[in-house]
Order: structure tokens, then C-alpha cells, then sequence
């Protein structure tokens, strides 16, 4: 499971994961209060991606990242209900 160090690696990959399967894409938060860790987890059961932080300036690009996946999800699936 690749642990990736650099946000902007992750967020390349992650939607290079997406983009080659939307409906097979989970995306999991995980917060470790006792450890301090914000970790976000992109997988599409054959590839899973990780980014692993404890700064606080990283749990804004994450919350942003999140919910641009979550947009993109969503306009995808309205989009095949309408067809």
C-alpha cells in the first residue's frame, strides 16, 4: 500500500484512480485523536493510496480534496441516473 509523503503526488494519483474507474472508488477519512493523525485512504480494492498527516494546515487541502472527489462522484452518478 503505497504511503505517499508529498500532497501533491497523492492528490495526482488519487484522481488518476478515480478517473480510471469512478464506480469502483472509495474514498475513507480516519481521524486518531490519541495519536493526532488525520489519514485519508483512496482505493479501488486492486490500488489503495494513503496520505497519512498530523499538521493542521493539511486538514484544509484534505477537507478541499475530499469534497472536489465527492462533487465529481456526484455529478457523475446524476449523470448516469439521467441516461
Amino acid at each position: 500500500m503505497p504511503h505517499y509523503q508529498a500532497w501533491e503526488e497523492f492528490t495526482r494519483a488519487a484522481e488518476k484512480l478515480y478517473l480510471a474507474d469512478p464506480m469502483k472508488v472509495r474514498v475513507v477519512l480516519k481521524y486518531r485523536h490519541c495519536d493526532g493523525n488525520l489519514c485519508i485512504k483512496v482505493t479501488d480494492d486492486v490500488a489503495c493510496l494513503l496520505y497519512r498527516t498530523d499538521q493542521a494546515q493539511d486538514v484544509k487541502k484534505i477537507e478541499k480534496f475530499h469534497s472536489q472527489l465527492m462533487r465529481l462522484m456526484v455529478s457523475r452518478s446524476a449523470a448516469m441516473e439521467t441516461d
